[in-house]
């Protein structure tokens, strides 16, 4: 795990990747509780019986945005950014969803830099976010995820 400390450490990687967090697998009772908190309850992603019989990929899928949902979760995986007042989540740019993910299917995000600002002692700093399945060629997401970070030093 990468450890950032201040504006300064962070910008050192600029451009580069900053690492894959562990996989993480979609269970059908995830799926379910975010159907639940979201209320989402197309068949798609809930019905197991009907996705099989019925749906085109012969499986329940995970909502695109539970995919999404997992980025904090995954990114404090890779990068523990440290001496900070406060954390925001400012945005997603660019996002495209590459191909569903199937329940029991493993998934990891790989991150990089690609850009990091100073706004008046404000660290803006955006990364570049792909969400991969374990065993497929086309990723669920890519994406920029922005945020805003004060640091206390």
């Amino acid at each position: 795990m990468l450890i950032i400390r201040n504006f300064n450490e962070f910008e050192s990687f600029s451009g580069m990747e900053l690492g894959i967090s562990l996989p993480h697998k979609i269970t059908q009772e995830q799926i379910l509780k975010f159907a639940d908190a979201t209320i989402d309850h197309q068949w798609i992603h809930t019905d197991p019986e009907r996705a099989a019989t019925e749906g085109p990929f012969k499986s329940t899928i995970a909502h695109g945005y539970l995919t999404l949902s997992l980025i904090p979760y995954l990114w404090k995986q890779i990068v523990d950014v440290q001496n900070l007042k406060m954390e925001i989540n400012y945005g997603i740019e660019n996002l495209k969803f590459g191909q569903p993910v199937l329940v029991e299917s493993e998934v990891r995000l790989k991150a990089n830099l690609v850009s990091i600002v100073n706004l008046r002692g404000v660290c803006k700093a955006t990364i570049g976010a792909e969400l991969e399945i374990i065993g497929q060629a086309k990723p669920a997401f890519k994406g920029d995820v922005v945020f805003l970070y004060h640091f206390t030093e």
